[in-house]
């Protein structure tokens, strides 16, 4: 029996027929960094990854809060940077929801994962990072030492985010991952979102959508904080 659903997803080896990918366009195959959602289907590109961001599962909104698996096994993945994502609809966490984190990434972690850190995935309002850090550094004092704190980041951030919070974050957290994309878009103006990164004190990667657009800024790569790329992968979009 094959152990876990991921397990299918890096022995994908049939060999894909793509047609050329117009210029301008995310080719997933040009990336070793993925995210990877429930309900994708399994990309021969997989066996490529240096790192995948993986969803666990989703912190919904409610009484009571709860933390909801997304996933429907623990699962084994070897050779690479795993992080642990979790999806947040509210900062209102109890103390289960902690514990139940950290019972998951303890589970990934003595599957034989190599799980590096958490990220969190939650769409903080731009003139509130600072309330929003105050939360990340109560969760970070939660996890293990060894374990990096990650989170997305909106668009907006660089451009319009209060200097105190993006402070706040630099001092807080390990990596940010600026998303280019809402939904299953690219965002509309982009680039003059991304004039603004040397406002980022925190190491950071640019989120792209498969088969969606980038053009990169032509002062990217020189710009300290810069760590590369992170593509979403989507259904479709490597056919």
């Amino acid at each position: 029996m094959i152990r876990g659903a991921i397990a299918l997803i890096l022995l994908a080896v049939a060999s894909v027929s793509q047609a050329p990918v117009p210029a301008g366009t995310v080719d997933a195959r040009h990336y070793d960094a993925f995210w990877l959602w429930a309900g994708v289907k399994p990309q021969p590109v997989l066996k490529q990854a240096k790192r995948i961001y993986l969803l666990q599962g989703q912190v919904e909104a409610g009484n009571p809060v709860r933390l909801v698996q997304q996933r429907p096994a623990v699962p084994h993945i070897k050779g690479r940077d795993i992080w642990m994502v979790v999806r947040v609809e509210t900062l209102a966490w109890s103390p289960q929801i902690h514990q139940q984190v950290r019972a998951q990434l303890a589970r990934w972690r003595a599957a034989g994962n190599h799980v590096v850190g958490i990220q969190i995935d939650f769409d903080a309002r731009t003139r509130h990072l600072d309330h929003y850090a105050v939360f990340l550094a109560d969760l970070r004092r939660r996890l293990p030492a060894d374990c990096r704190l990650g989170i997305t980041g909106l668009l907006d951030w660089s451009a319009n985010g209060d200097p105190r919070g993006l402070d706040a974050l630099a001092g807080t957290v390990d990596e940010i991952v600026l998303q280019i994309y809402q939904g299953r878009r690219v965002i509309p103006g982009y680039a003059s979102y991304l004039s603004r990164l040397d406002r980022m004190k925190t190491p950071f990667r640019i989120g792209l959508l498969q088969g969606g657009e980038w053009h990169p800024p032509a002062a990217l790569d020189s710009n300290p904080n810069f760590r590369g790329y992170v593509v979403f992968l989507q259904n479709g979009a490597a056919e």
